[in-house]
């Protein structure tokens, strides 16, 4: 009978810290949209996926040159945002003939230069309670 509660116990434990570990979010805001026409794109990564194919995506309406999502049940980690002002709701990122960026866009740390976000820029910890940032294009 002590094995059994003591099985019990520990399944109940082993159970509760993974619901626990999933629990976390990050909620992302961009302050600074030029427009409020068109959406905000956001995508999270891991260093194994960037700029690849995201954890999660989500898009978001701007109201008053704000946008804001909640990436919601996720494990504690290491993670990066991408986020791009869709101004022409196409559902992609445009480029210029000359593969510039026609549209704003912006990453986790506000980290710009004349390139591509890059992982190393990007990444934040999702530690032991829940994220907010700021993103500015």
């Amino acid at each position: 009978m002590k094995t059994l509660v003591s099985f019990l116990v520990i399944a109940m434990l082993t159970l509760t810290n993974g619901l626990i570990a999933q629990n976390k979010t990050i909620t992302a805001t961009v302050v600074n949209v030029t427009s409020d026409s068109g959406k905000v794109n956001f995508a999270l990564y891991n260093k194994t996926n960037f700029m690849k194919f995201p954890l999660k995506s989500k898009t978001s309406k701007i109201i008053n040159g704000k946008s804001t999502i909640v990436f919601e049940n996720l494990e504690e980690g290491e993670y990066a945002i991408v986020c791009y002002h869709d101004k022409n709701d196409n559902d992609k990122m445009d480029f210029s003939a000359a593969r510039m960026p026609l549209e704003d866009y912006g990453s986790s740390n506000n980290v710009m230069a004349f390139a591509p976000p890059s992982y190393e820029n990007a990444k934040f910890m999702l530690a032991d309670k829940n994220l907010s940032l700021n993103i500015k294009f």
